[in-house]
């Protein structure tokens, strides 16, 4: 039998629900928290600030540095180890190289601008809700930015091109399963990302990304939302304070 309705009923092109928020820790330069189905990141921005040691540092321009951190107890699969892995350094670098397009970091040489990643539950896609919450943190912070990255999960499992596959599709055993997680530079379309675990035919793969980047649209709709409420909020708080005084 081929796989042709998905395990929890959603449409191909359609994802799971999503909740971001900025602003969610108190006491990071910028911040945010952006959940996809069962699967939630929290970003955490920090600088720019002094880069050390400072044989590291860039004379030209400032460095960007991700820490990417899935905890033991995160959810679907196995335990995931404490600690740094092999898997968490390659996530992490792939998140820079996504994100370092849009960030103008030109004004901040010899500095670091670091961006913690951790997930405290997951049900896949997790590189890809990590970038969605870190490019949030990141214009949460009042970093200089061309746009913001989107990304999400595409796919094939079977004979189905879907979008935002979760971990039950991810793991599927009754057929071949591609799994691609991809960024979009909303306002340019330009491509950050793109990877691939799995086999997929060229026309497969075809269709796949141009779901993602429908997705990604309207993926990129919610973290603009995420950042207005975040600064409306902020301007009601200083208009109550003005009026207290």
């Amino acid at each position: 039998m081929g796989y042709d309705k998905r395990v929890d009923g959603r449409k191909p092109d359609e994802l799971r629900p999503i909740v971001a928020k900025a602003g969610v820790i108190k006491r990071a330069d910028g911040s945010a928290m952006f959940q996809i189905g069962n699967t939630v990141a929290y970003a955490a921005v920090y600088g720019p600030r002094d880069m050390f040691p400072r044989f590291l540092q860039n004379p030209q321009r400032g460095t960007l540095r991700v820490r990417y951190n899935m905890m033991p107890f995160s959810g679907a699969g196995d335990r995931v180890k404490p600690g740094g892995s092999r898997r968490s350094k390659e996530i992490s670098m792939v998140t820079e190289k996504a994100l370092l397009p849009v960030l103008n970091l030109e004004d901040f040489p010899n500095a670091v601008v670091d961006v913690f990643i951790e997930l405290p539950q997951t049900d896949a896609g997790t590189r890809c809700a990590g970038i969605c919450a870190a490019s949030i943190a990141l214009a949460d912070a009042g970093l200089s930015m061309k746009d913001m990255v989107s990304s999400v999960s595409v796919g094939k499992v079977g004979s189905m091109i879907a979008v935002d596959l979760n971990y039950a599709e991810e793991s599927y055993e009754e057929g071949d399963v591609a799994d691609i997680p991809v960024a979009f530079i909303p306002r340019t379309g330009h491509v950050s990302l793109l990877q691939m675990d799995g086999l997929i035919d060229k026309e497969s793969l075809k269709r796949a990304l141009e779901m993602g980047r429908k997705a990604c649209a309207r993926i990129y709709e919610i973290q603009k939302k995420a950042l207005k409420e975040r600064f409306a909020s902020s301007v009601e708080v200083n208009s109550t304070d003005g009026n207290n005084k």
